[in-house]
């Protein structure tokens, strides 16, 4: 098994990749996992097809927000505020800001969980110890630095690659099913998949991957003193294949553990008759007796894993949103007293999810407000990041593509969907 992760990781070449394979793997955070598991338990191998029906819808609007920053050289939030009134953009930012933290309390919570499952003691305890150390470490550590940790940091989700291969999966059901799956299209179906679909497209990541190729951008330029920037055309179109390849392998990374975590519990938990999953934690402590002592072991270190990679994205993507809508300095590439409210929002976001977790707010809850919170604003970010990404005054000659503008909108209209689906189911 250890071979084994050596080989993918080699494989993956983890330095040499950009932005996208962080964002990839931040999508799969401990809430993420609960949706996954869930859909497995409840649904069996039925519900493998929704992770591949979103990768091209994925792909699509997270390449859109990638290339509106690196030719730009500005945030998500910062283009916004370009071209659309203050209202739009506060209404955004702080519904942004209000769901990332309260999806911040849910993720520390099952981090908590996972490490008590595994040694012990105090979940909350150990929430406070994980909050602490993620603000930690985006305080101090320099930009270039703290990438390559979290570039590593998505080896954790290789555990739950690692499980199915501690389990019995029959694949030939596994490849039936997915291709030709079967369900009554009822209340629950539907809420399953609003929630997968959901969790896959979420407006964080759309504000977190912008800001990265940002960074990046600075990065180049202090790294090639006196040559052109990126939005130049030769070597913006270099960037643009760079972006192209990072995105597509990025997302394929996270929808390809989304598969197997569904596949997992799909294979033990939905076989056993345990159809329930509230939260991640609850899914390891389910795989145990069914799965064994190896497979609990991997579901909760990735759990742990995923949350230290997920918690910095969702806190560092609501200050870039909140930092630029008020023209304040931001980058993790700052020291503290550089960009003092930056790391501020960073602060509230991640500490104020510490908070809620000795609140009365249940676990479950605080997903489905998040998720609520994420569909709406989900919608008129993503119709608005294609009217930024089609204009020649923001984008130059490097206005999106038809094939690449008709993904984006059929991502926009597929968010919709789920939306409204979300309310009147």
């Amino acid at each position: 098994m250890v071979n084994l992760l050596k080989n993918i990781a080699g494989h993956l070449r983890v330095k040499q990749l950009g932005p996208g394979l962080i964002t990839g793997a931040a999508d799969d955070d401990p809430s993420g996992i609960a949706t996954y598991s869930q859909a497995g338990a409840q649904f069996g191998f039925n519900m493998l097809w929704t992770v591949l029906f979103t990768y091209p819808l994925m792909v699509g609007i997270q390449m859109i927000s990638a290339r509106l920053g690196c030719i730009t050289g500005r945030g998500l939030a910062a283009n916004i505020k370009s071209a659309f009134p203050r209202s739009v953009l506060y209404g955004i930012v702080g519904s942004l800001l209000v769901a990332n933290t309260i999806n911040i309390a849910a993720d520390i919570a099952a981090m908590g969980e996972a490490l008590r499952l595994l040694m012990g003691g105090s979940a909350h305890l150990y929430s406070v110890g994980f909050g602490v150390a993620c603000l930690t470490l985006q305080v101090l550590l320099r930009y270039d630095s703290y990438v390559r940790y979290l570039k590593w940091l998505t080896l954790a989700l290789l555990s739950y690659v690692a499980v199915v291969f501690t389990i019995h999966v029959p694949w030939g059901d596994v490849v039936r099913e997915t291709v030709l799956p079967k369900f009554n299209l009822n209340h629950d179906t539907i809420t399953i998949i609003v929630a997968v679909f959901g969790t896959t497209i979420s407006p964080y990541l759309f504000f977190w991957q912008a800001a990265q190729e940002m960074e990046d951008l600075r990065a180049y330029a202090n790294n090639n003193p006196g040559q052109l920037l990126p939005h130049a055309e030769g070597v913006a179109r270099q960037h643009l294949r760079r972006i192209r390849r990072d995105t597509y392998l990025g997302m394929g990374f996270s929808n390809l553990i989304a598969f197997f975590i569904i596949l997992s519990t799909a294979a033990t938990l939905h076989v056993a008759g345990v159809v329930n999953i509230q939260t991640s934690g609850q899914a390891a402590e389910a795989l145990r007796p069914l799965g064994g002592q190896a497979t609990f072991l991997l579901f909760s270190l990735g759990i742990i894993g995923t949350g230290m990679l997920a918690v910095p994205v969702l806190a560092g993507s609501a200050a870039y949103a909140v930092a630029e809508s008020f023209e304040w300095r931001s980058g993790l590439d700052m020291k503290l007293h550089e960009a003092i409210e930056f790391y501020g929002i960073i602060a509230i976001a991640t500490l104020g999810g510490v908070v809620l977790n000795f609140t009365h707010l249940d676990p479950m809850r605080a997903l489905l407000w998040s998720a609520e919170i994420n569909g709406v604003i989900a919608i008129p970010i993503m119709a608005i990041m294609m009217l930024l990404a089609s204009r020649e005054d923001i984008m130059g000659k490097f206005v999106i593509r038809p094939k690449l503008r008709a993904l984006g909108w059929a991502a926009t209209g597929v968010m919709a969907v789920t939306v409204i689906a979300m309310f009147v189911i």
